[in-house]
């Protein structure tokens, strides 16, 4: 484990652990900052690659993480710098170049805000003035303390905004019920690929006389929101799978609290579990590109590994008659990393054929932000729940 070493009031030498959920190494050089801290100052250091020990007051650590934040957008929205978010892309340039770009400048904005630190102390308490008691969120996320640590203000707000999630839920109209995130969890904040696993009719359905028992997987379940879709529906028994311990978590918990404990089993495992099922769902990470943050890891599939992972293994985990429901939002086709030719060309190399297609347009604040660089994407971007079988 990394750790980092500081000086205090000038002469005594002070060092703690390094925590980045997002990988970030440990910075080299770290000097102390208070509310004495001018904002300019402040930017010019951690542009040099000085990171900022925040001693002062915890509102104060707050506002200047904003300063710092206007003056990275204002540095790249300046002429000439062509990687900044919403700038017009130099000629000849392709949607998904303009993506990438987009990119590189959140990276760079989170890699520049990442640089104001906080130290937590052996119980995770945080010793500045009026900060909150961020005790319980910290165990949530980062698990039993072990001595004094250092992480980035930024990353500790995302910390302390987990927890609030946590402990409110999402509320989910296709169970009537809310479903409680836990931190490094995509929360089911966008509706439309629950509503279509809740509409579509499930397959075997009985014409008359009683429905057929079955089995159904949910293949990188999250925060189990789809397994217990699933059960409600009358499914017999779901078996829900995810290779991220906080998801296995996230989603026992949740079907604990749903008391669907008889109908949904959580297991720890890479895509599929043993046997075969009559329906296996999947909902995978939507664009294939490299997650930089645990949540991204719900939005981002470097080369859409988990999606080919799932079509490549379905026929081998279906029952006779059975059907595997891929939900996929087209958004990936809309900023050019990958063709709708591609998609079906890795359904006909799988040995699938699809047997139908159920759409959903996007409810979400950013598909009618005009001014988000990506709203074009966004505006045309359809969610399909694709019903797939063995050709």
């Amino acid at each position: 484990m990394s750790r980092i070493e500081w000086t205090e009031n000038e002469t005594e030498t002070d060092s703690a652990r390094w925590h980045s959920e997002s990988g970030a190494a440990a910075p080299r050089r770290v000097v102390v900052a208070d509310d004495r801290t001018k904002a300019a100052d402040a930017y010019r250091l951690v542009c040099e690659g000085t990171a900022l020990l925040w001693r002062g007051d915890f509102h104060g650590a707050r506002q200047l993480l904003s300063a710092l934040g206007r003056r990275v957008d204002r540095k790249a929205s300046a002429p000439g710098k062509r990687s900044a978010p919403g700038k017009t892309p130099a000629p000849g340039a392709t949607v998904a170049d303009s993506f990438h770009l987009h990119r590189r400048a959140r990276g760079h904005r989170a890699r520049v805000l990442g640089m104001l630190l906080v130290r937590l102390e052996d119980d995770y308490g945080l010793a500045l003035r009026r900060a909150p008691d961020v005790r319980a969120a910290c165990h949530e996320a980062y698990g039993p303390p072990d001595g004094p640590v250092v992480v980035s203000l930024r990353e500790l707000l995302g910390v302390i905004g987990a927890h609030e999630w946590r402990s409110k839920g999402v509320h989910v109209p296709a169970l009537d019920a809310r479903i409680h995130p836990h931190y490094g969890v995509f929360s089911p904040v966008r509706g439309e690929y629950v509503d279509l696993v809740g509409q579509v009719p499930l397959p075997g359905a009985a014409v008359g006389g009683a429905p057929p028992r079955r089995t159904a997987f949910d293949i990188g379940t999250g925060t189990g929101v789809l397994a217990a879709v699933l059960a409600r529906r009358g499914v017999d028994r779901v078996v829900a799978t995810d290779i991220n311990p906080r998801a296995v978590a996230c989603a026992r918990d949740n079907v604990e609290r749903l008391g669907l404990e008889g109908w949904v089993e959580v297991v720890e495992t890479g895509l599929f579990p043993a046997g075969r099922a009559a329906l296996v769902v999947c909902n995978p990470p939507w664009l294939p590109a490299r997650p930089t943050s645990a949540v991204e890891q719900g939005v981002y599939d470097p080369g859409g590994s988990m999606l080919h992972g799932f079509l490549d293994g379905l026929t081998g985990h279906l029952e006779p008659a059975g059907e595997g429901w891929l939900i996929l939002s087209d958004l990936a086709e809309h900023l050019g990393l990958r063709s709708r030719d591609e998609l079906l060309a890795a359904f006909d190399a799988a040995g699938l054929r699809v047997v139908d297609r159920h759409d959903i347009a996007p409810r979400h604040p950013r598909a009618a932000d005009a001014t988000d660089p990506l709203h074009a994407a966004r505006a045309a971007e359809v969610t399909s729940l694709w019903r797939l079988t063995p050709a």
